[in-house]
């Protein structure tokens, strides 16, 4: 009687071949619990062209987007070459992975990877990923992804930058009807890189550090001066610091002589940024 397939046997020979979960368990069940035969057998049956390919830095890629009726999705995708990232089958693969996600709204990477591909059952995801690898000839990765569910009484709105390189998305609330307003500050989020939507959203502690650095590069500026001086000096760095890292604070890149909140303010008095999001291919996680 054959022995049960340990899960380390079967991760050995998916890190040796890129080919998932499934496929190896069944492969070293048919060459008993032997690797080298598993990995002969995957490559026989055409499933591990892509071994040695895994391993091979994924250093270019890009971000797709998919949008559902009751949510977005974004994921990122990686290859080796932007010659590849431009391929129309690299491209159909991300708008593939894409819609994926949006429909069947993962929790995880992890779990979407070992969920059934949609255009055939008998793979998982992870397995089609790597039929595409075996196709294209380069090491490709699902890097990460995203879903936002859309609420009602609420605005979406999609900028993508660089051919994908550079996307971002903005939900507003207030109004279902601000889709154009919505992608315009996704559009500014692409070029002015914020990173809250307000000083109240600012956690505590980065507050409290970002002071401190203020107040060491004053300390020349306010020795000696009264109390309010240095407090009007402090509150003037403070802004400018909030103009660099808080959405509602930066003058709109198609108006200067407004900021965001000023723009939201003009075109209704009760929207408002709920969230956003700014991806950049191979961004740190």
């Amino acid at each position: 009687m054959n022995q049960p397939i340990s899960m380390e046997l079967i991760k050995a020979l998916r890190d040796k071949t890129g080919v998932g979960i499934g496929k190896c368990k069944e492969a070293l069940e048919k060459c008993a619990g032997n690797l080298e035969e598993a990995v002969d057998y995957l490559r026989k049956t055409g499933m591990a062209q892509a071994v040695k390919k895994e391993g091979r830095a994924t250093n270019e890629g890009m971000i797709g987007v998919a949008d559902g009726d009751d949510a977005l999705a974004l994921v990122e995708i990686n290859a080796e070459t932007d010659f590849v990232v431009k391929n129309d089958a690299f491209q159909d693969f991300v708008k593939t992975i894409a819609k994926e996600v949006v429909t069947t709204k993962p929790t995880s990477l992890e779990s979407f990877l070992a969920q059934p591909f949609s255009g055939n059952s008998t793979l998982s995801i992870d397995e089609y990923r790597a039929t595409i690898v075996q196709m294209i000839g380069e090491n490709i990765q699902i890097r990460r992804l995203y879903v936002l569910p859309k609420q009602a009484g609420h605005s979406y709105g999609v900028y993508t930058h660089l051919g994908g390189k550079v996307v971002t998305v903005t939900e507003l609330e207030g109004s279902g009807e601000n889709a154009h307003l919505a992608r315009e500050i996704a559009m500014h989020i692409a070029a002015s890189s914020p990173e809250y939507i307000a000083p109240e959203h600012i956690p505590p502690s980065v507050l409290e550090s970002e002071q401190e650095v203020i107040k060491s590069q004053m300390a020349g500026q306010i020795e000696g001066k009264p109390e309010f001086v240095v407090q009007k000096i402090l509150d003037g760095k403070l802004n400018a610091y909030y103009t660099s890292v808080c959405l509602s604070h930066q003058p709109f890149i198609k108006d200067e002589s407004v900021t965001i909140r000023t723009l939201l303010d003009q075109k209704g008095k009760d929207l408002a940024v709920t969230a956003f999001t700014r991806w950049n291919v191979g961004q740190e996680l």
